[in-house]
């Protein structure tokens, strides 16, 4: 069950960050994949630098936003003015 939610805040995380960075999102599959990965750096990013280590629902929605949207950041200034992933 917890698998599912993970996947879920991923999936809503990497949608709203891909549209916030680039207008639109990516496709499901690749909203989901950004969002996870993107809570995986949003959790260590928040955790090493602010000290803060918390659990539930809306701070991995926070940390899982914050991650993929700089994710997404990194990710096009790499790749220039082509489509970001």
């Amino acid at each position: 069950m917890e698998l599912i939610v993970f996947l879920i805040i991923g999936g809503l995380a990497g949608a709203l960050a891909g549209r916030v960075v680039s207008g639109h999102g990516y496709g499901i599959l690749m909203d989901i994949v950004v969002g996870v990965v993107g809570a995986f750096i949003g959790g260590w990013l928040i955790r090493t630098l602010l000290g803060v280590s918390g659990s539930g629902l809306i701070f991995s929605f926070i940390a899982a936003f914050v991650g993929a949207v700089l994710l997404l950041w990194v990710v096009r200034l790499v790749s220039g003015n082509r489509a970001a992933v």
